[in-house]
């Protein structure tokens, strides 16, 4: 489908330019944006003409004001931060408009399970973004792992991402408003563990603190040792060497999985699934929203059983403590 209206809330966020980007590579139009900070020129490339706010009153009152001349809103599309999802879901519910969403699509299950309500009553639909699904080689794997006899496949799962101490001053480094580690930056991988291995079985944390985060997770058909962090001290020295400030690797019985590249496009290619009817929804999203909410109540084991390697580097100090 094109020539569909879409509002946009979080448009100054980080990952908004993917979806207003994606918007328009779908043919469709950006009419209203909303967000607090008016840092938002990258709107110049996409929607020069689409209407901008910085106060949430104003833009519902905008959005309003469009109904009330005619103008139909098919599409709410939200970038805000992770605590944020859950009103800015059920806000764009109730404009009459589908919602695309960022993940994490809430921080808890009895959010999405609120959600699924919220749609049968606005007869409306929630979508989430969970691009690795879309990755080819990510697909591959899952037919690849389908067709073998193989009862429970070892997996490592390590994910580095570098921040500076900025990401302490953000929401991001806010536990209550970012889920902390294991949901912020962890979520798509263990939704993508999760869609392949099947459900979870069991799970345990070993380490996890506000720049990194380690467990161990039984699935249907696999043994997983995940690690995440966004401390530079644990890249590994060769990533450091070249100045990198990502290393990602998931091992599946000694053999790396190679997918570094393939993700320019998902975020466009996830549109399209939306507006062909084949969008991932509430459903979807479940079983890691339920993870990644376990793993923050956890009690944390320390260094025993099946901990991932990385999970005993030294730790540093909090950078604001």
């Amino acid at each position: 489908m094109k020539d569909l209206n879409f509002a946009l809330i979080g448009v100054a966020g980080y990952v908004a330019p993917r979806h207003l980007r994606a918007i328009k590579d779908t043919e469709n139009r950006l009419i209203a944006a909303l967000d607090p900070n008016d840092s938002v020129g990258v709107m110049d490339a996409y929607f020069p003409d689409a209407a901008f706010l910085v106060e949430f009153e104003r833009f519902d009152r905008h959005l309003e004001k469009l109904r009330q001349n005619g103008q139909k809103l098919h599409y709410v599309s939200i970038c805000s931060p992770n605590y944020l999802h859950d009103a800015h879901i059920r806000f764009g519910l109730r404009q009459r408009a589908d919602v695309i969403c960022e993940k994490p699509l809430v921080l808890n299950p009895w959010n999405a399970e609120a959600l699924q309500r919220n749609e049968v009553e606005t007869g409306q639909r929630v979508y989430t973004i969970l691009q690795l699904r879309l990755h080819p080689v990510i697909q591959a794997l899952k037919t690849r792992m389908a067709q073998q006899a193989v009862q429970k496949h070892e997996v490592d799962l390590s994910y580095i991402t570098a921040r500076g101490n900025w990401y302490y001053a953000s929401w991001k480094g806010e536990m209550p408003k970012s889920g902390g580690i294991a949901t912020n930056i962890g979520i798509h991988f263990f939704d993508m563990l999760i869609w392949i291995f099947g459900a979870v079985q069991k799970s345990e944390v070993h380490l996890h603190r506000h720049d990194r985060a380690a467990g161990y997770l039984e699935l249907e058909r696999a043994r997983v040792r995940w690690f995440l962090s966004i401390d530079e001290k644990t890249l590994p020295q060769a990533v450091r060497e070249k100045g990198g400030r990502t290393f990602r690797s998931i091992r599946i019985d000694g053999e790396e999985l190679e997918f570094s590249e393939g993700f320019t496009d998902l975020h466009t290619e996830s549109y399209r699934e939306i507006l062909a009817g084949r969008g991932f929804g509430l459903d979807d999203a479940a079983p890691s929203i339920a993870l990644v909410h376990s793993i923050r109540e956890a009690e944390v084991l320390g260094l025993k059983g099946e901990y991932h390697p990385l999970a005993a580097l030294p730790q540093g100090r909090h950078p604001f403590k």
